[in-house]
């Protein structure tokens, strides 16, 4: 008589543990490493996740290490830190005129008539006027912020400042052509890295005389000492 059993092989069992090592990385990477040594030691570990905790460790003990060493660095961090989830700038009124509108489309393509025919906007259009176009506000965040000014850089104590992308980014309400927006900006997320930080700021640019927000953003940066 044989017994009929559900025995995996080795390819199955392969898969599983990556799946397991990939859902555990999101988690370890983040972790103290207080954490990670009790973790670590504890009896019966497994083999592969002592090394990834390790590895882990290893790379947030060199982070660690660079923000103790690099002074202008821990100058950054603990200003940041000190104000981190505050409201710490509002910018001046930016009038989005119809010259503007029409600049950004000839340089996009983005020619619709809603934003560059005031005629037939203000016959068809239910806003009644022309309207901006969303990447436009969002185009305009960097001036609305003060981050691109020379003489008076956000981040004076950093060596390099990037631009590393857009966690979300939403319109909520059109900007008419002629109306004023500003930005209002907040540090959400401090991170560091192995040569720097990454800073991630929750944007808003508001319209003058509206309760309704145009842009409400998370633009990243990396900074490098």
């Amino acid at each position: 008589m044989s017994l009929n059993r559900n025995v995996p092989n080795k390819g199955d069992s392969r898969e599983a543990t990556t799946s397991l090592m990939n859902r555990l990385e999101s988690k370890i990477r983040h972790l103290p490493t207080s954490i990670n040594e009790k973790v670590v030691n504890s009896f019966g570990a497994p083999p592969y996740l002592a090394h990834y905790l390790h590895f882990f460790d290893s790379e947030l003990r060199q982070q660690q290490a660079f923000l103790r060493e690099c002074l202008p660095l821990q100058k950054t961090y603990l200003q940041l830190h000190e104000s981190l989830g505050e409201e710490t700038f509002v910018g001046d009124w930016f009038e989005v005129s119809q010259d503007y509108i029409d600049r950004f489309a000839a340089i996009t393509g983005d020619q619709q008539w809603i934003h560059t025919d005031p005629i037939r906007a203000k016959k068809e259009s239910p806003f009644r006027a022309t309207i901006s176009q969303g990447f436009f506000t969002l185009a305009l965040i960097p001036m609305l912020t003060n981050s691109v000014d020379p003489e008076a850089s956000v981040y004076p104590e950093a060596r390099m400042v990037v631009n590393y992308g857009l966690n979300k980014v939403h319109f909520p309400f059109p900007v008419k052509e002629g109306k004023r927006i500003r930005a209002r900006t907040r540090v959400v997320k401090l991170t560091p890295l192995k040569r720097g930080l990454e800073i991630v700021r929750e944007v808003t640019v508001e319209i003058e005389n509206s309760t309704r927000l145009a842009c409400v953003a998370e633009p990243v940066v990396r900074l490098y000492f």
